[in-house]
């Protein structure tokens, strides 16, 4: 599935703002980005195995809140980072 990458962690992805991944979970989903781009997942996902409290994940447009999401073949997946600062 197609899944969209936002700026931060495009060092990760080669500057790619879309990859392909798969999996029937979003858990499964992260694994498989991690194994193809080594250290994205800690970035989303916290030592808790929690979404991390700047990351928004969504499935076709819905927010997802937890990591057993299910996913298909055709979902689309938008990954967004919170700004901050002072």
């Amino acid at each position: 599935m197609n899944v969209a990458v936002p700026s931060p962690l495009r060092s990760y992805t080669d500057g790619k703002a879309a990859v392909n991944a798969s999996g029937a979970t979003v858990a499964e989903l992260l694994a498989d980005l991690d194994r193809r781009y080594p250290g994205i997942r800690f970035r989303m996902i916290d030592e808790q195995d929690a979404i991390r409290q700047h990351i928004r994940i969504f499935v076709n447009r819905e927010r997802v809140h937890g990591l057993g999401a299910h996913l298909a073949p055709s979902d689309e997946v938008i990954i967004i980072t919170a700004i901050s600062g002072g």
